[in-house]
């Protein structure tokens, strides 16, 4: 994506505190927050400065900040306000909660206000959004409280620690949906008539252009929020009732790129170890859309940089900035794809190449014979287990003796929920799960008790919090790459596995009786993997 767009700064507070109804509400238990205080400094200066006033008292502006020795925030606060500052430190969920407090509504609350008296548009009130012209559409996007609106909807996705926001038109409504821990979760809706306000607002932040709605595009924004920095990638694609819209929410600062924290056990993190430290071959890592995959190869990124060491990948689109690595967005409209990309980047003397996604022939040709040379190769392939990725390489025309000369290792992974730690409790597995597991799987629990989580305000009462990875690697043995020379079909190849082999959904029942997941989510997330239980 062009890097020339201009940053969005994210205002969680549109609606100031004069708007409330009544807004006396305590600080910390303590009954000395004023609202004319907060208003002395704007929303957006609270979020930068991360610090609230709360009061004047003594001739003294009294603050809650995040960082109480924040003295360049307390003098620009005194300059700004003409009082001296004294500050009090707040913890980070305590700050939030009167940052919002001062300063905003929900998005929902908004919505509705903005729906007028009759709370939503009627049936003949719905606008006819094909008859809507490019201009009126740009009025419409570049008011005040709209711009609020679509903020909000941002910030709150974004608090609530969502993945993606979803923006689903039908006939008589329009659907909003985070996806929190990989489940998508509705959110209240907007009035219909604002549709194409908020869809043409959301496009204009991307920089994609709002005249044109029946074919797909894609868009990007960069905005500032609390002082960090998330982007979000924009996609749009036309239904029969007007634009739906995801926007996929990558904030760095909210993702741990280390493989313990991912969910990965010390056996996994050794021989992933070993294999990031090989001087050349390829290394995959396999799994559906949103798997964690990019995250798992960042996290390997970041765990071999080296200064001595070339590091160059090749990606669609970069999600996240690692330093010391030299990162390249694929641009297909300009020629560069994964294909030609690659070819440049084998004359930057690479040591160590990352491959987004192998998604063709040519890319998969280019990538083993890269490995060949001498290079680490890392890439992704979307298949349902470690074993199936070498069977779908050699449909795409790799010849065998070649890839079985390279691979090293495929990683397979899916994504479940976590237990929140807050309210975790024993429970005996159901008699339905019960019967999906074999005697040996049993065994794991003692006494046939599982951990689920009970659900509290931490969790916001679904008693997951959070989410694990559930990792298969496979080893290419001496044995494996002879079966691969022969071609031999992928459910054959794990015998030539080593002895040690554990897989996905094992993976994921060990975690489940150390209590990090659940039986449940295990299951769920890896029965397309073609596991046979035991």
């Amino acid at each position: 994506m062009p890097d020339d767009r201009a940053e969005h700064i994210l205002d969680p507070a549109p609606v100031k505190a004069a708007e409330h109804a009544g807004l006396n509400g305590s600080v910390n238990g303590k009954p000395d927050f004023d609202p004319a205080a907060a208003r002395l400094i704007q929303a957006e200066q609270a979020i930068r400065l991360r610090a609230v006033p709360t009061r004047i008292a003594g001739g003294r502006l009294h603050v809650a900040m995040l960082d109480a020795t924040d003295f360049a925030a307390a003098d620009e606060l005194s300059v700004v306000t003409g009082l001296p500052v004294t500050a009090h430190a707040f913890g980070e969920q305590p700050f939030k909660e009167l940052l919002r407090e001062a300063y905003g509504i929900t998005a929902a609350e908004m919505a509705a206000r903005l729906a007028g008296p009759g709370g939503s548009a009627s049936d003949d009130g719905i606008a006819n959004l094909e008859s809507v012209e490019a201009e009126a559409l740009h009025r419409m996007a570049e008011q005040p409280t709209l711009i609020n609106l679509v903020n909000l909807l941002i910030l709150e996705a974004i608090r609530g620690r969502a993945s993606d926001i979803h923006i689903e038109p039908f006939e008589k409504r329009l659907n909003v949906k985070y996806r929190v821990d990989g489940v998508l979760v509705e959110q209240p809706s907007p009035p219909k008539h604002l549709q194409p306000a908020i869809t043409s607002r959301i496009k204009i932040m991307a920089g994609m252009n709002i005249a044109e709605r029946y074919v797909p595009q894609d868009g990007h924004i960069t905005l500032r929020f609390e002082g960090r920095k998330v982007d979000i990638r924009v996609s749009t694609v036309p239904t029969i009732y007007g634009e739906s819209v995801v926007m996929r929410l990558l904030d760095k600062e909210s993702v741990s790129l280390d493989l313990e924290s991912l969910g990965m056990r010390a056996q996994d993190c050794r021989e992933m170890d070993r294999l990031i430290a090989l001087p050349h071959g390829m290394v995959l890592v396999t799994g559906p859309t949103g798997s964690g995959k990019t995250t798992t190869l960042y996290a390997a990124l970041s765990r071999l940089y080296d200064p001595t060491k070339k590091i160059i990948t090749i990606e669609d689109p970069v999600e996240y900035e690692l330093s010391g690595v030299n990162q390249i967005p694929v641009n297909p409209k300009r020629g560069l794809t994964f294909a030609t990309g690659l070819r440049s980047i084998l004359r930057q003397d690479p040591d160590i190449i990352m491959v987004g996604e192998v998604r063709d022939a040519e890319t998969a040709e280019i990538s083993v014979r890269s490995a060949l040379t001498g290079h680490l190769i890392f890439s992704t392939l979307h298949t349902n287990d470690a074993a199936s990725a070498v069977g779908r390489l050699l449909d795409m025309g790799v010849e065998p003796f070649l890839l079985a000369s390279v691979l090293e290792g495929v990683l397979a992974q899916r994504l479940g929920r976590r237990i929140c730690v807050s309210c975790r409790r024993n429970e005996p597995i159901s008699d339905a799960v019960r019967h999906r597991l074999s005697p040996a799987e049993l065994s794991m629990f003692p006494g046939g008790q599982c951990v689920r989580g009970a659900g509290c305000d931490r969790c916001d009462r679904t008693g997951f919090r959070g989410r694990i990875g559930y990792y298969e690697i496979m080893r290419v043995t001496p044995e494996m790459r002879a079966a691969i020379g022969r071609r031999v079909p992928s459910h054959e190849l794990l015998r030539t596995a080593s002895a040690d082999h554990v897989t996905m959904r094992r993976d994921g029942l060990m975690k489940a009786a150390e209590g990090l997941t659940t039986v449940e989510e295990v299951l769920r997330a890896t029965q397309d993997a073609g596991e046979s239980g035991g």
